[in-house]
């Protein structure tokens, strides 16, 4: 087990988790979302090969519509 903090809030996850594995773990699978990790944004096209790391700070953010 690893040790991130998701929007601020510490969790454990299992060791070599993708980061498309963990957003579908946390309910964000079929979301339309930003994500920073380590406060850099991380391009959609690569949630399936990248892996989280011991440490790593995630943001996500939805989409506020506005006017």
């Amino acid at each position: 087990m690893i040790n991130i903090s998701l929007n601020n809030e510490p969790k454990k996850i299992a060791c070599d988790t993708l980061l498309s594995d963990a957003l579908i773990q946390w309910g964000f699978g079929e979301i339309k979302i930003a994500v920073a990790i380590n406060s850099e944004f991380v391009p959609r096209s690569t949630y399936t090969d990248r892996r989280l790391q011991d440490g790593d700070q995630i943001d996500i953010v939805k989409p506020v519509g506005g006017g």
